[in-house]
């Protein structure tokens, strides 16, 4: 990790840059990819299976008694721990759901507004060396409890087109029955667009590497909705001189392992923590499985360290991490200072990974900055809001003239005449 001491803040602007791929060559990939899928359906998305996965599959959807039976294959106790975090994510997406409220916003005239369901949405799952079947968790349980009619869902196969049996298992246990061995670019340009097996989906979902970030940026221009720019995973911890060494090490590890374009940051006002801190990656690392891929993330990761921890959270907010921690004596006193980030994990206790599993709040966050602009997901990701409005006889007569003084200063005379022909039915009834 590059290790910043006291950069100035005319500086900040290059640290928090993240790495990326050259984005122009991505999207010329995505668009070669997704007219192949315009012209050629399933056969298209079957050959990108082969070319990126290494996957000859005749048939991409998994049948339904695949879907049934793969709970044989996952262990007892693995099923409970899904079953718990299943439980607290429904517990707090639930509790998302707003009443109705009928508003009169003058007398006879009454406006409101109502939730409904996007009717067919696509998931995406990663999958390879780590299947995130709790994505399916994540991103599953508000499809189910906004009421979607339809949930595509989409994940990487393996050489022989088989889904790891916990995606499948934890997919059947939300009632997902229809499940699809696509990965990467095809699986977004399958859902955007639509093939004789995948249906085109009214919106997408899914976190994913920067090829899926790059398809889903393009989908949109194919009139699909997507939840959010969510590309490789990041962390940002703001530490203080009570933080452990050991569990901040852990946390940094653990965001590093998603991928080898993952970023993590440590920003601390105590230059004796940052040595104990990497000191500790050292050896946590030579324990970890996946240390390889940790050290490409941990390349282009970096701790930096500023003169206070008001420094810090102005960083922070710069920076605008996906998941932030707060390892600090009191960081209740910092919260008012967050203004843009995913997730926020309050206290040393409070590891990422808690959200991340099972905590019940969504792990489906925007990266790269642009927590500065979107929420994580919700339920209100799986809904539209329609308004109302309702004007009685009393309403016209009080809210017409002003209409109709508003469009005539427009030059909109049809728009004042809905509401004069309206005002003078009613003055003919007396």
């Amino acid at each position: 990790m590059e290790n910043v001491k006291y950069p100035t803040r005319d500086q900040w602007s290059q640290l928090v840059k993240r790495p990326v791929i050259e984005a122009s060559n991505l999207n010329a990939l995505v668009e070669e990819i997704f007219e192949d899928i315009r012209s050629l359906g399933d056969q298209a998305v079957i050959k990108y299976n082969l070319k990126f996965d290494g996957c000859r599959v005749a048939d991409i959807r998994v049948s339904t008694s695949d879907i049934a039976a793969a709970g044989r294959l996952v262990s007892e106790e693995l099923k409970r721990a899904i079953q718990v975090a299943k439980l607290n994510i429904e517990k707090f997406h639930q509790q998302q759901r707003e009443p109705v409220a009928k508003i009169e916003t003058m007398r006879g005239v009454t406006c409101w507004r109502e939730s409904r369901p996007i009717e067919r949405v696509g998931i995406y799952i990663p999958g390879g060396s780590a299947p995130l079947f709790s994505t399916v968790l994540m991103l599953g349980v508000p499809a189910v409890l906004a009421g979607c009619k339809e949930i595509i869902l989409c994940t990487p196969p393996n050489a022989d087109g088989e889904i790891p049996p916990v995606i499948l298992y934890t997919a059947d246990l939300l009632g997902i029955d229809t499940v699809f061995r696509v990965g990467g670019i095809q699986a977004i340009g399958a859902m955007a667009l639509g093939t004789e097996s995948v249906s085109k989906a009214d919106k997408i979902f899914g976190p994913g590497n920067q090829f899926v970030t790059a398809a889903k940026t393009v989908a949109q221009q194919y009139g699909v909705s997507i939840d959010m720019p969510a590309g490789p995973s990041e962390v940002l911890v703001i530490a203080d001189s009570t933080a452990r060494p050991d569990f901040v090490a852990a946390d940094l590890l653990a965001q590093a392992e998603h991928g080898p374009d993952s970023q993590v940051m440590l920003v601390t006002e105590s230059e004796d923590l940052a040595d104990l801190v990497i000191t500790e990656i050292q050896e946590q690392l030579k324990n970890l499985p996946r240390a390889e891929v940790i050290r490409q993330s941990l390349n282009h990761s970096k701790v930096i360290i500023l003169e206070d921890l008001k420094s810090c959270v102005d960083f922070s907010n710069s920076y605008a991490p996906e998941h932030l921690i707060l390892a600090v004596d009191r960081p209740s006193e910092l919260l008012p200072s967050i203004s843009n980030a995913g997730s926020v994990f309050v206290g040393h206790y409070s590891c990422e990974s808690a959200g991340d599993y099972a905590s019940g709040t969504n792990h489906s966050l925007p990266t790269n900055g642009f927590a500065k602009s979107y929420s994580g997901v919700s339920l209100d990701s799986f809904l539209k809001k329609i308004t109302f409005q309702e004007v009685n006889e009393d309403g016209i007569r009080l809210l017409g003239p002003v209409v109709e003084l508003m469009a005539q200063a427009e030059n909109l005379y049809a728009h004042k005449n809905s509401v004069t022909i309206r005002i003078k039915s009613l003055q003919n009834e007396y």
